[in-house]
């Protein structure tokens, strides 16, 4: 059975963001409870053996917050791996918390593994105790356990619109969009199960997204934005959703339409902005989310397929 545990669902910053105070931070600084940490998950074929999808900058407050992620013994973790969908610096920053001597797996595409390579400071992971592996698209690979064993999980990597990491626009990568290994979905499957499908990022559902994702037992997708001129409308920002990558929630172009009548059993958003009115529960737009059949999920809620 594949086990999937929900480490934190917010966008970059977490929720609330140290320096803010729009209106669903003022909400999540008055109550604890609305409180998240960055989009990560961790996926296990056994319940004994995890695999990160991505390594947030909270990963050591997930890692405290959730007992599966424990170690049970003398300098050993149950986490044999993460697997990289991006390179941006909540998706690659917790393998720095990672470099206390356990050995563990990386794997990404080769243009998010170069990001590494170009950062001598991720040399701090010892490469003869933590690999880096690349994954092609489009082609199903299962990661190994750091013995070398079998997992028993079943992953694919696929492209889905979006852009290099922001802080590679002043590069030679500055303008790119689109370009296959940027921006990746994962399927994951245990077994002869269903998958589970994670995109924490999308720039856009294009029909061969949604044809990829008709009848899936659980999408988890990005939701970083409610509206694309959410941030300017606020006073946060001068970028749309679109300019950073992101899909909107709403309108006829957003992931709840885009996604709508295919048929897929659960469907979860993830990677939200603390910007996002859909955070609060009981508004309007957390309303209109959930009537449509979207789920916005809590720190360690955990889903078995």
């Amino acid at each position: 059975m594949l086990k999937i545990v929900v480490l934190g669902a917010a966008a970059g910053g977490g929720y609330p963001q140290w320096n803010c105070t729009c209106a669903p931070c003022r909400a999540a600084w008055a109550d604890p409870a609305l409180r998240d940490t960055q989009a990560s998950v961790a996926v296990s074929a056994d319940g004994e053996n995890w695999f990160l999808v991505n390594a947030s900058p909270d990963i050591r407050q997930q890692i405290l917050a959730t007992p599966q992620l424990h170690p049970r013994g003398l300098r050993h973790s149950p986490i044999a791996g993460v697997i990289l969908t991006n390179g941006e610096v909540d998706a690659v920053t917790g393998l720095l918390s990672l470099r206390e001597g356990s050995r563990f797996g990386i794997w990404g595409h080769e243009r998010v593994l170069s990001v590494l390579e170009e950062n001598s400071i991720f040399n701090v992971l010892d490469r003869s105790l933590v690999p880096r592996q690349p994954i092609g698209l489009d082609t199903p690979f299962e990661p190994a356990l750091p013995d070398g064993t079998p997992s028993g999980l079943t992953l694919e990597a696929f492209e889905v619109p979006g852009k290099p990491a922001w802080y590679l626009e002043g590069t030679s990568r500055a303008g790119e969009r689109d370009v296959p290994g940027d921006t990746l979905g994962l399927s994951i499957r245990a077994a002869d199960g269903p998958p589970a499908y994670v995109i924490a990022a999308c720039g856009q559902v294009t029909d061969g997204l949604a044809d990829r994702l008709r009848g899936a037992a659980l999408v988890m997708f990005d939701g970083t934005l409610w509206q694309d001129d959410e941030l300017i409308r606020a006073g946060l920002h001068h970028k749309t959703g679109q300019r950073m990558g992101h899909v909107s929630m709403s309108g006829e172009a957003g992931a709840i339409e885009a996604l709508s009548d295919l048929g897929i059993g659960r469907r979860m958003f993830i990677h939200i902005n603390n910007s996002n009115p859909a955070l609060l529960p009981g508004s309007p737009e957390r309303r209109e989310l959930e009537s449509a059949g979207w789920h916005i999920p809590h720190p360690g809620e955990e889903v078995t397929l």
